[in-house]
């Protein structure tokens, strides 16, 4: 891995994990205030969907409660606004279940001008870059750190950043993001969400990034949800962690919702603006130990269902299989930074195939609009909202799991949570297939069920139990 050209001056190192910590953050919607037509909404999603196709193949191929505010960045991500330090500086991030690391584009970038001449550089962001020295508590983790070993406990360390003597040595991070990589050095300093007391993270303070441009959408970085050490989940050692997302197609959007902490699992069936709406509770599939795959949220997705029809699948679509030494191809995982939801080929072509079927009878079928530029395959023309597509003979999409005791579970997603509104009176269903891009890559064999099929649904993970439970819910009511 290469290492960052500018290092950051190194402080007394103490670390403080808030263990047990809560947080409760709200999510905002940056796109809400970009004044997008719905088409461009779409597309934009589309290529998002892609670019996160992109994030899994390079990773591959490299083989209480606390409140923030979350928004909807143009890409469909949510973001998180919070500040760093003390005093604290304020910073926004992409939540994603799909990344590990914490990290921050921080003053020592290397900024896009003189990053021309040598490569790498770091994006335009919305609020100033941190400056770890003007923080009070901000302190660097030196290489040999005595206290829990930070810099080696995650594989986003990649090593020592060398500086005038052994006492300079920083600890480097490399973290993949799209088809890039943000690359800095690790520190620790206190994190203050808008309805919590500050909390000590442990998180990358980044120098480069070689990430596609507009990817963040004027983000600072990143806050990881997932399996690995040093996620946010993991540093407040948290047994659950739930998020609430509201629609991001409609024309007003209200924030989202993210909680970390104990004590959702209690509520889930009262509270969270479910109304006491059913749950579906699925387990986690097993994982494998092999990084970045151990970082995802897999689950044991075995079959789909158009309405009361079953599509037919060829056996094993959704299995997870090793396709080569420590590289993991297929399975199916679910994702808060993927747009929509992608299926295997084969299993994408099945279901496409069953609905048209269906819609046929009921005369709704139209082309796609042309402006889409074939990103999404299979409309109907109904009305201007949900209520239209059972109009228009949209069955709702089951996905089908196994329970782990020879059993099933079936969560019904509603049609206008996998079909979305192109144009006044046109839908098409946004669902898109993995055999995009490179079909050559392993991860092109996976299944990811993205944030738009999340909407108005209350989602739990139970850590401590190996469970992920689905309720339906407003989530602008929470």
């Amino acid at each position: 891995m290469a290492t960052p050209l500018l290092l950051l001056e190194l402080l007394c190192f103490s670390m403080a994990l808030a263990g047990g910590a809560a947080l409760r953050l709200e999510l905002a919607h940056v796109d809400a205030n970009e004044h997008c037509t719905m088409e461009e909404r779409v597309r934009r999603a589309t290529e998002r969907t892609h670019h996160r196709r992109l994030l899994h193949a390079s990773t591959a191929a490299a083989a209480g409660g606390v409140a923030a505010p979350l928004r909807w960045s143009g890409k469909t991500q949510y973001i998180a606004s919070y500040g760093i330090g003390d005093p604290p500086q304020p910073a926004e991030a992409v939540v994603d279940t799909g990344s590990d690391l914490v990290w921050t584009q921080c003053s020592t970038c290397r900024l896009p001008a003189a990053a021309a001449a040598g490569g790498g550089g770091c994006f335009p962001q919305n609020l100033p870059y941190y400056n770890f020295s003007l923080s009070r508590t901000a302190r660097a983790v030196p290489c040999d750190d005595d206290d829990g070993a930070l810099c080696g406990v995650a594989p986003e360390t990649a090593g020592c950043a060398r500086g005038g003597g052994s006492g300079d040595d920083a600890c480097v991070v490399a973290a993949s993001y799209g088809a890039g990589v943000a690359l800095g050095v690790l520190g620790t300093d206190a994190f203050t969400f808008p309805s919590s007391s500050s909390v000590t993270l442990a998180f990358g303070c980044v120098s480069q990034t070689r990430i596609s441009p507009g990817a963040l959408n004027g983000a600072s970085g990143i806050i990881g949800l997932g399996r690995g050490a040093l996620s946010l989940v993991s540093q407040l050692n948290a047994t659950e962690f739930s998020y609430c997302l509201t629609p991001y197609f409609r024309d007003t959007v209200s924030p989202s919702h993210l909680f970390v902490g104990d004590g959702e699992l209690a509520g889930l069936s009262a509270g969270g603006g479910g109304g006491g709406a059913p749950v579906t509770t699925v387990p986690f599939a097993k994982n494998p130990k092999d990084s970045p795959f151990s970082t995802f949220y897999y689950l044991p997705l075995v079959g789909l269902a158009a309405g009361n029809a079953t599509v037919a699948l060829p056996a094993g679509a959704f299995d997870l299989r090793e396709a080569a030494p420590k590289v993991w191809a297929g399975g199916a995982l679910i994702d808060s930074g993927s747009p929509f939801t992608r299926l295997v080929d084969p299993a994408h072509r099945a279901l496409t195939k069953e609905l048209a079927r269906q819609l046929r009878g009921s005369g709704s079928l139209v082309p796609p609009p042309a402006k889409l530029g074939g990103a999404l395959e299979l409309c109907v023309e109904a009305g201007d909202d949900g209520d239209s597509l059972a109009a228009a003979a949209v069955p709702p999409l089951v996905l089908r799991f196994d329970d782990g005791v020879g059993g099933g579970r079936e969560l019904v997603i509603p049609a206008e949570k996998y079909w979305a509104r192109v144009e006044a009176s046109t839908w098409c269903m946004a669902v898109v297939s993995s055999a995009s891009g490179n079909a050559t890559l392993p991860t092109n064999e996976t299944t990811i069920i993205g944030n738009f099929m999340q909407q108005d649904m209350r989602v739990l993970y139970d850590l401590a139990n190996g469970l992920l439970s689905f309720q339906p819910a407003n989530c602008s009511a929470v």
